[in-house]
């Protein structure tokens, strides 16, 4: 059977206009690191093209010689500024620093990775494969909430996050900001984009 991890992991669970604590587990990434405005620094969308076909060749060595297949899980990407101002009222997205990933599953090892990055780079080497890399994130205790609608319009709840919600609950942030694309910007219109924002905490 095919394991579709947006299913299994609690991780994946979000409603719009609720903020969940939850507590994320150590879970391992294909992720690349990079710097500046998302919509048009050319590294983002390098870092986006290299992480997909390591990805899939991951999905296909697992189910070839494991007899594991999977759903590739959705696009993800932690995000943090020197200041905050820059997420919220500032917006300044040239600020931004990212580091954007797809989730693996737990018995894919550091061998297989190696593997398909080897793979990948015979067949035809994209920009930004040499940044792909294999990290474990542990963010432990997190808040999150269903953001539906357009990037641009998750300012305000943000705000209300962190300056409502969080304070309220007696927590204070920790990590860094994380969303989970729920949906194809290529696909869906801005307004129904469904995005998955968390925030750890302690």
């Amino acid at each position: 059977m095919k394991v579709d991890l947006k299913k299994t992991l609690d991780g994946y669970r979000a409603r719009p206009g609720e903020f969940r604590v939850l507590d994320v587990p150590p879970q391992q990434y294909l992720m690349v690191d990079g710097h500046g405005d998302p919509n048009s620094a050319p590294e983002y969308a390098e870092a986006v093209a290299a992480l997909y076909p390591v990805a899939y060749t991951l999905k296909f060595a697992s189910k070839r010689d494991l007899g594991r297949d999977y759903v590739v899980p959705p696009l993800e990407a932690l995000w943090w500024a020197a200041s905050m101002a820059a997420f919220t009222s500032a917006r300044d997205k040239s600020q931004w620093d990212w580091t954007v990933m797809l989730l693996v599953p737990d018995w894919i090892s550091a061998e297989m990775v190696d593997g398909a990055l080897a793979t990948v780079a015979e067949k035809k080497r994209p920009p930004g494969l040499d940044r792909v890399r294999l990290e474990t994130l542990h963010e432990g205790r997190c808040v999150q909430t269903l953001h539906i609608g357009s990037y641009d319009d998750e300012a305000s709840v943000l705000a209300e996050l962190h300056d409502e919600f969080l304070p309220g609950a007696g927590l204070r942030m920790t990590g860094r900001h994380h969303e989970i694309y729920l949906s194809d910007p290529r696909k869906v219109e801005a307004s129904r984009l469904r995005t998955i924002l968390r925030q750890p905490v302690e």
